[in-house]
């Protein structure tokens, strides 16, 4: 808990980001007694005997998250999680955040999905990481047929950590946006990729949202660390995605005011055309 404040504060004074999104499982809700009980497979990263103990370890109570949502708010920044399966979601709705992610490894959870249509009342995050153009139909409409399409928002993804470049698709977006874009609230981009380059590109392609993995310190132990940003990472990223996102207008009149005294300046001499 040390650690998740330090970050929260991290995050929402010095990056200056919006959201601050933690996770919830239940791993007995989502793990086989097989899977809880084998070892990790990775031991060098694990926190416990099998790998049910390495998640429990891992894991944050209700309690817990009640109160990293206040420091969240303390340090003025949304609060959000990721939710795994029915349990963790009527946990954390509880809890009424402004929104609440479903991971790409749990968008086909029907009843999970139904339970938030049904008690949730804010913004609902979507990855689309391993899904089918299929199975992106058939998400939206059953955000549709529950008319809560438009609190949707639904994320380019490539599942992998890291990703490497040619396999972001970053024209994703656009089919995403052509396809997608008048039902649902909107588009936005989960990367799992290094650097940030590609983050305010995703900004000049329509992406609405930008999610990133976040630490204090990529050679921490555990899977995720190096495929995140560090502070000064994720500080830059959040700059220059606003920066584009701003810079993506017309101009308003044909010479702008800025231009107007250069222009006095420098095409005075310019001989006039009939």
């Amino acid at each position: 808990m040390s650690i998740a404040k330090e970050m929260i504060m991290t995050a929402a004074t010095y990056c200056k980001v919006d959201v601050v999104k933690f996770q919830k499982r239940c791993n007995r809700e989502l793990l086989t007694p097989e899977e809880y009980n084998a070892p990790h497979p990775n031991p060098a990263n694990s926190y416990g005997d099998t790998y049910g103990a390495h998640r429990e370890f891992l894991e944050f109570t209700a309690e817990q998250h009640r109160q990293l949502q206040a420091w969240c708010h303390e340090y003025g920044v949304e609060y959000s999680t990721s939710v795994w399966d029915v349990t963790s979601a009527k946990e954390i709705t509880a809890l009424k955040p402004s929104l609440i992610k479903i991971p790409s490894a749990c968008n086909l959870n029907k009843k999970m999905l139904e339970y938030l249509c049904d008690n949730f009342e804010g913004e609902i995050h979507l990855s689309f990481g391993m899904t089918t153009k299929e199975e992106e139909e058939r998400i939206v409409s059953f955000f549709e047929e529950k008319k809560r399409n438009k609190d949707l928002v639904i994320y380019c993804c490539t599942s992998g950590y890291p990703v490497p470049f040619e396999d972001i698709c970053l024209l994703e977006i656009t089919r995403l946006r052509e396809r997608f874009a008048s039902r649902v609230k909107g588009i936005g981009f989960s990367g799992h990729h290094l650097g940030i380059a590609v983050d305010a590109a995703s900004v000049a392609l329509g992406a609405e949202y930008i999610e990133r993995h976040f630490t204090l310190d990529r050679t921490w132990k555990g899977t995720d660390h190096a495929a995140s940003l560090e502070p000064d990472g994720m500080r830059k990223l959040a700059r220059d995605c606003r920066a584009v996102a701003k810079a993506l207008t017309f101009k308003s009149e044909d010479v702008l005011d800025i231009e107007k005294v250069q222009r006095n300046k420098l095409k005075r001499n310019q001989v006039k055309w009939n």
